[in-house]
Formats: structure tokens, C-alpha cells, sequence
């Protein structure tokens, strides 16, 4: 089973979510990979340098974490997968990675994988987007591939209520009529979540 968890910005939560899961359905023996996507020196998930970069002279480069850690790809591990992997590539290049993505998902039978674009390679078997109706960042990728999700898991700020997003240019038809999961830091994941995921069935 292929799950994808995305989201419209960075730091809102998607890696909370996916290690959310992970630790609620351990008995799938999950495989976890992150996709970070950078450009410019810049870490498009983090917003600043912090060394993803790979070699100019190779399209991307992949890592087994083995240790549980404080790093994505370790919370993953703290959470229970059996293996956590960490895939970087330039900013709009995932496809140079398309056979090494390809091999990993033919050689795992549960994925969770922390990314939008893998939906440029692959059609999940379930898509969570992580939205956040405070953060004003919608990224143009990320409303690519809003219609696709299966389900959104929208973050409460402990108002007791999201209210309006702040962000523009976001067809509301495209959000507001799918399944939502509510959930507020710093639980990220809710019973039934747990259970949408648990009972979803492989495309």
C-alpha cells in the first residue's frame, strides 16, 4: 500500500503526520521516505541551506537512515518503520530519480512517503494534504495536486474552529468537499484518521 502525505507550505506539519500514522499502524511495517526537493542553495522544505545538496554531477541522491533521531527520516524510525529512506534532487528534477523511485515501491509492500510531487510518478493508493488555514503560503506545485487528495487533515491552531484560509488563489471546490480530519498540535493524528487509513483499500 502506497500512502502520500503532502501539504501547500513548508513546516506545517506533513512529517508529524506521516510518523502519526506510522506509530498508530505499526503492524504494516512500514517503509518511509521523504522527498526534498531544493534549489538555489535553498532546502525547500526548511527554507534555508542545510546541506541536502547533491553533487552538481548526480541528479539525486538517496539515503538510508538506521538510527532513530531528530531528523525526518529518523522520527520515522523513532515511529516504528522498518526503513527510512531520504531522497533530495533540484527543485523540479524528481523524474531524474523515476527508476530508483519505482524500484523502491516494487520492493515494499507498505510506503509512506512525505511528498507532493511523487504524484508526477506514481498514483498513491491514499493522498493526505496537510493544510493549514493560517499559513498564507500556498505553493503553485502543491495546487497542482490539491484535487487529488483522497482526504485533508487541517490544522487547528486551538481556536476551536480553522475559519477562512488566508491564502489566495485557491479554488474553494477544489478543498471543501473532501473528507477532513481536524487535528491540533501537537497531535497530529486522530483516531479516525487512523481508521480512514487503516480501512483503505489498494487502487
Amino acid at each position: 500500500m502506497l500512502v502520500v502525505v503532502g501539504g501547500h507550505s513548508r513546516n506545517i506539519g506533513k512529517t508529524s503526520v506521516a510518523a502519526g500514522l506510522i506509530r498508530h499502524l505499526r503492524d504494516r511495517q512500514w517503509t518511509a521516505l521523504k522527498i526534498t526537493q531544493y534549489g538555489d542553495g535553498i532546502c525547500s522544505h526548511h527554507g534555508e541551506a542545510c546541506g541536502c545538496e547533491t553533487e552538481p554531477d548526480h541528479p539525486f541522491a538517496l539515503s538510508e537512515e538506521y538510527e532513530p533521531s531528530g531528523t525526518d527520516s529518523g522520527r520515522f524510525l523513532a515511529a516504528g518503520a522498518a526503513r527510512s529512506f531520504w531522497l533530495r534532487t533540484p527543485a523540479g528534477q524528481l523524474a531524474g530519480a523515476a527508476d530508483l523511485v519505482r524500484k523502491l515501491l516494487a520492493r515494499h509492500e507498505n510506503l509512506m512517503v512525505e511528498s507532493n510531487s511523487l504524484l508526477e510518478l506514481a498514483e498513491p493508493d491514499l493522498f493526505l494534504m496537510v493544510l493549514d488555514f493560517q499559513c498564507a503560503d500556498f505553493k503553485p506545485s502543491s495546487a497542482r495536486f490539491l484535487g487529488h487528495a483522497d482526504a485533508l487533515v487541517v490544522i487547528e491552531r486551538g481556536r476551536g474552529s480553522v475559519g477562512e484560509p488566508m491564502w489566495k488563489g485557491v479554488e474553494r471546490g477544489d478543498w471543501d468537499g473532501k473528507p477532513q480530519f481536524p487535528v491540533t498540535p501537537p497531535n497530529y493524528v486522530t483516531d479516525a484518521m487512523v481508521e480512514f487509513v487503516r480501512n483503505r483499500r489498494p487502487r
